[in-house]
């Protein structure tokens, strides 16, 4: 039986990062932003460890069962990723642009590197005995280790950069409640709620006020995550037909499409191309619906280098136009405003 994986786990995936962000966003205000992360954290290394608990029990027989536990396990990423990519992006928003932008280029640095791992493995244990098995083996190992690495950067070291707790700092002054344990962790002390006696300076715009006003970021980033996850990676994973390439065709897609997503992440720091302009950020996103007809007749009528070319350009826009809408949209709020939008954001990313 064919179950589609690279489409069924997305398929799972989805509901369950969306449920979550939609929780945790209406509620960000409320939320302690160093627990979020560190849950979030955790529940990737766990996630990870679990894939390879389950590999090694079953032994690797494959079958329904082991398959609908690696759904359960794409739903507790799901979860994850809503903890973490919502907590981040909204810790970060009223940071300098700079950070943010190093942040989502290190998320796409996890992809490309998660492709140059595959593709080391398959190389190393491709002609060997049960070698796709050994080589996702050694693929978790690792992968494990680096969610631990993670977990223990985040908690002990990134709220003792001086820069962040300056910027935490600033975020608590303006009235944010979620930054309260981080600065407590890089050993600062807040004053009690209102201890200032100055209410006041604390008033916020409402989560509904600041999505009337970046309605159109917000329907960009779910536009550019709608293309995008329509195409990667399910398709690229499936829909390939035979070429020279062989068993290496998709990952070679799919690195591509990791690799230069990492390269448009890194593209707005050329300030003379960095878009900043609403009007040409929109346009931008709507006529990337372009590589739909595209990918559709490039699959049925071209050669395996213009489906390298296509891809590589899906993942350099989405890179490029994710990077301009999270570092433009939270310029001109406060801090607790700056992050209800990032968790606004994030809510349409994984919408």
């Amino acid at each position: 039986m064919n179950y589609h994986p690279s489409r069924m786990l997305t398929l799972v995936y989805q509901p369950f990062a969306f449920g979550t962000i939609a929780i945790l966003a209406y509620n960000e205000a409320k939320q302690n932003t160093r627990k979020r992360n560190l849950i979030g954290y955790w529940l990737f290394f766990l996630s990870v460890l679990a894939v390879l608990i389950l590999d090694l029990a079953t032994s690797g027989k494959g079958g329904l069962g082991p398959f609908i536990g690696v759904c359960v396990i794409s739903g507790i990423f799901g979860i994850a990723d809503a903890y973490t990519q919502g907590g981040m992006i909204g810790d970060l928003s009223y940071m300098l642009p700079e950070f943010m932008q190093s942040f989502l280029a290190g998320e796409a640095a996890s992809g490309a590197l998660t492709s140059g791992l595959r593709l080391m493995t398959k190389a190393i244990f491709n002609n060997s005995k049960d070698g796709l098995r050994k080589g996702a083996i050694m693929f978790f190992i690792i992968s494990t280790i680096f969610e631990l690495l993670c977990v223990i950067l985040y908690a002990f070291v990134f709220p003792k950069l001086p820069i962040v707790k300056y910027y935490r700092s600033k975020a608590a002054s303006e009235g944010s409640k979620t930054v309260t344990a981080d600065l407590a962790a890089g050993g600062i002390q807040t004053s009690p709620e209102g201890a200032t006696g100055e209410s006041t300076q604390f008033e916020r715009k409402g989560k509904k006020q600041l999505l009337k006003e970046n309605i159109d970021y917000a329907l960009d980033m779910f536009m550019i995550y709608t293309l995008t996850l329509s195409i990667f990676p399910g398709f690229l994973s499936e829909d390939t037909g035979k070429h020279s390439l062989g068993t290496w065709y998709a990952l070679v897609l799919i690195a591509m499409y990791n690799v230069w997503d990492l390269v448009g992440r890194y593209v707005p720091l050329i300030k003379i191309i960095n878009m900043e302009s609403r009007k040409l950020i929109t346009t931008a996103v709507v006529l990337r619906f372009l590589l739909v007809p595209a990918f559709y007749f490039t699959a049925k009528y071209g050669t395996q280098g213009w489906m390298i070319f296509l891809t590589s350009f899906l993942g350099l826009s989405n890179g490029y136009l994710t990077v301009c809408v999270l570092t433009a949209a939270p310029k001109g709020y406060k801090g607790p405003e700056q992050n209800a939008l990032g968790n606004i954001l994030v809510f349409f990313i994984l919408g």
